[in-house]
């Protein structure tokens, strides 16, 4: 049975990306958000790799995003008082630095631009399947049909649990996000992003067109919600952060620069540890419900954006759903969970003890030769999706 309808589940980044490759692909898809509106306020700045770019001019959106978006033509990672550059692909965009609810706000808006249709105050409660398609359920009583249900529903998403009520759930990284602008007495290098490891913990930084310092920090905490986080005043948390960072230069400075206005507490970071079961026969997951990796990759929402569009391939080339999601799966999987690894790995380095940070600078880069790190690079980096050929699991696995 050819697929022709289906239900999105969360408005956030997968979800409207999603829609608009459905659409494409024949498919009609609606969206169903449980906010009241838009949520365009949660989160802070993030990374967004040249791939992720490649796979947003598959649905039109990439200039969109590069209009908002700050590139980062040069990486820097600070080790105390050695910097050791990070090589550089030559041949794709940069890195580029997005605020969080810019991208979303720019994606929802080309979903609606397309015709999708989003629906709000809609929390998903349960869904059932059955042979000619799924119901949803909804916090406030309603129900919607479709031929299938796609979870878009984020970290903590119920679509994983009703596809298998044992899929694990994320794991708590050991910290803290933070993102905030500062105005400081010294200039900076444009166009760079640092990664700095200081004396207690990882922070990174750039400069803003406007003069301002863009910064971010992971603080090793006990885990607290977003919400949690946010119960604690600005005032407060800039205390702590300069408890921790303050002898670190130029994180001292950061924070001494920086309005409480101005910082924004993320909550706890989480990564996705495999999941067993992406889909059942009616339902699937898309982005950070079934892979969700360290922020230190600077691949979340690239990989989301990727496997939204893949999905969609797989429904327009292959009629039986199952069948289509069983190779959306076996295409995607390889990739994200690779890179999972390795932003798993990085995580280790946010917390390390003073012995490990005396002797990084001396072993990285060594450690960056042993890695590979353009082969790395370029295999992330470079992956673009031929949406004009049919699918072919074969030439996909080959370029993970």
């Amino acid at each position: 049975m050819t697929v022709k309808t289906a239900l999105i589940i969360g408005g956030g980044i997968a979800g409207p990306v999603a829609a608009c490759a459905l659409q494409k692909a024949g498919v009609e898809a609606r969206v169903f958000e449980a906010y009241a509106g838009p949520a365009f306020n949660i989160g802070s700045t993030l990374g967004f790799a040249p791939n992720g770019l490649a796979a947003l001019d598959v649905i039109g959106a990439g200039d969109a995003v590069r209009a908002i978006a700050l590139p980062m033509t040069h990486t820097v990672m600070n080790l105390g008082r050695k910097s050791v550059p990070l090589p550089a692909l030559k041949d794709v965009e940069p890195l580029q630095v997005v605020d969080r609810s810019d991208l979303q706000s720019v994606l929802h808006d080309h979903a609606v631009k397309a015709g999708i249709e989003f629906e709000y105050n809609k929390r998903l409660v349960n869904a059932e399947e059955n042979p000619d398609g799924v119901v949803a359920h909804f916090a406030d009583g309603t129900s919607a049909t479709a031929d299938i249900l796609i979870g878009a529903d984020g970290i903590k998403s119920l679509v994983r649990t009703l596809i298998d009520p044992n899929a694990p759930d994320a794991e708590y990284t050991g910290v803290l996000g933070f993102g905030a602008y500062a105005r400081i007495d010294r200039t900076l290098p444009e166009e760079t992003m640092t990664f700095s490891y200081g004396k207690n913990a990882y922070y990174i930084y750039w400069t803003q067109p406007d003069g301002r310092v863009g910064w971010g920090a992971n603080l090793p905490h006990r885990y607290l919600t977003s919400t949690q986080a946010r119960e604690i005043s600005a005032v407060d948390w800039l205390r702590i952060l300069e408890a921790t960072y303050g002898g670190d230069n130029p994180a001292g400075e950061l924070i001494a620069g920086t309005d409480p206005a101005d910082l924004v507490a993320i909550g706890g970071n989480h990564i996705m540890p495999p999941v067993p079961h992406w889909h059942s026969q009616r339902m699937v997951l898309v982005g950070d419900s079934v892979h969700a990796p360290s922020n230190s990759t600077g691949q979340g929402a690239s990989l989301a954006i990727e496997s939204a569009i893949q999905l969609a391939r797989c429904l327009r080339d292959i009629d039986d759903p199952t069948t289509a999601f069983d190779t959306y799966e076996r295409i995607r999987r390889p990739r994200v969970e690779g890179i999972a690894k390795r932003g798993k790995r990085i995580n280790q380095t946010k917390t390390m003890g003073p012995i490990m940070r005396r002797t990084l600078p001396v072993l990285m880069p060594l450690a960056t030769k042993m890695m590979k790190l353009n082969e790395v690079m370029s295999r992330e980096q470079r992956y673009v999706i031929d949406w004009d050929s049919r699918v072919d699991e074969q030439a996909e696995l080959a370029w993970v």
